[in-house]
């Protein structure tokens, strides 16, 4: 299944690539919701908040609430979520699921602790765990901090406290040059739990491939500029 995405910077729906460079901006993200409203699942991803550099939090919920009331879409919302407290003031927006990335963890590690009391309030079915990675290490913080971890380490111990894993390639990601195939079948092979798959996929032969491997594809720059082949 294609999942698309509105990745919010400064009021807009932006494609990145290598989450650093701007590639693209729709300033009517409103308008770009109603061209996904045939699509089932919709990504929001607050990418000010993920990188601690402001909020976009009054349009994440307006658009949450539209995607679902408007259109019928089941919602995933994400994006400097690094609290129990905020984790449940967004839960309490109605998405389908909320995304957990950099608070899962903490000084290298898997933060248990955290981990612990999110789910004593909110149901792990609730909640996917965003794993992005670079070099095949995991990055948080917006990408700008990468821990020793690899994807394939941690995802059989944060199992426990999740319903799904969100894993980008962040070399790839807007850059439409592929999915890398290779890791995702590596990652298949080390967890149960469903997989979202994310990072410079740009065919509908790709998504038919990840979804032989029982992985759904969000997908960013290759809908934006109409190239998804």
């Amino acid at each position: 299944m294609l999942i698309p995405c509105i990745d919010l910077q400064a009021g807009q729906a932006v494609q990145l690539v290598h989450g650093k460079k701007r590639e693209l901006a729709v300033p009517d993200v409103f308008a770009q919701l109603h061209a996904f409203k045939n699509y089932n699942w919709l990504h929001i991803i607050d990418l000010d908040a993920a990188m601690g550099q402001g909020s976009n939090e009054k349009l994440a919920r307006e658009l949450c609430a539209a995607a679902r009331n408007k259109y019928k879409m089941q919602v995933r919302i994400g994006g400097g979520i690094r609290t129990v407290a905020h984790a449940q003031k967004i839960a309490a927006w109605r998405p389908h699921q909320i995304i957990i990335g950099s608070a899962a963890f903490k000084e290298g590690k898997i933060a248990n602790q955290f981990l612990c009391a999110l789910t004593a309030k909110i149901d792990p079915r609730q909640i996917v765990i965003a794993l992005d990675t670079a070099n095949s290490k995991i990055t948080i913080k917006g990408w700008q901090q990468k821990l020793k971890l690899s994807a394939e380490e941690v995802m059989p111990q944060l199992e426990p406290y999740c319903s799904a894993f969100l894993c980008t390639d962040v070399d790839r990601e807007g850059t439409m040059t592929g999915a890398n195939l290779k890791w995702f079948r590596q990652l298949r092979r080390v967890t149960t739990h469903p997989i979202i798959a994310a990072g410079g996929i740009k065919t509908h032969r790709e998504i038919a491939a990840l979804a032989r491997l029982g992985m759904d594809a969000a997908v960013g720059m290759a809908i934006y500029k109409n190239r998804l082949s």
